[in-house]
């Protein structure tokens, strides 16, 4: 295992948990083996790991593109991480206010509603 990959499977547990990189790691195949190696590589080792902004700034600016976007599982995937990364719900809601105003406020209501029933799954669990 390269450092790269070793940097972004740490950073992946620290902010999605190891719960969720574990179930992820089993459902690998050799199909998304490729892909799995990307995101942690790209995404996890080369830009989460990255020091220049807090990973409470990444959890807001991953959620707002993420919902411009309508990325609905992923975002409801990055709420639920904001346990980890400090980011709070009073955050969440400035970023998809961004949202409402840059990418849309149909984008911006979905987002809500899935932020709200998130944070009702997080509270009931």
């Amino acid at each position: 295992m390269s450092d790269l990959t070793k940097t972004g499977t740490a950073t992946r547990r620290r902010v999605l948990g190891d719960a969720h990189v574990d179930r992820a790691e089993a459902a690998r195949t050799g199909f998304d083996a490729p892909f799995q190696a990307l995101i942690t590589d790209a995404a996890w080792g080369h830009v989460w790991s990255r020091d220049t902004i807090s990973d409470r700034e990444r959890s807001m600016l991953t959620i707002a593109l993420l919902a411009g976007l309508g990325n609905d599982a992923e975002l409801a995937l990055h709420i639920r991480a904001t346990a980890n990364t400090g980011a709070s719900r009073d955050d969440v809601l400035e970023a998809l206010l961004h949202v409402a105003i840059y990418a849309g406020v149909p984008r911006a209501n979905h987002a809500i509603a899935i932020a709200k029933q998130t944070f009702e799954e997080m509270e009931a669990s």
